[in-house]
């Protein structure tokens, strides 16, 4: 994130952001505000604590194999 800046200090006080770091954060509020999404944060993280994953290159090269056969 970038750095906050305060441009006043008074008893409302606020922090000026930019528009892309506020969508942003909307997004991620409504992403974790979500049960769907969030029941598959959780299993992905079980997945990847057994293992249960592939890298990125694995994956391309099983596409491309694929896509050849």
């Amino acid at each position: 994130m970038n750095r906050l800046k305060i441009e006043a200090r008074h008893e409302a006080q606020w922090v000026t952001i930019s528009s892309d770091e506020y969508e942003t954060m909307k997004a991620t509020i409504e992403a974790l505000s979500d049960p769907e999404i969030m029941e598959q944060l959780i299993k992905s993280e079980e997945d990847l604590k057994a293992g249960r994953t592939r890298s990125w290159n694995d994956f391309v090269n099983e596409a491309r194999k694929a896509k050849k056969a």
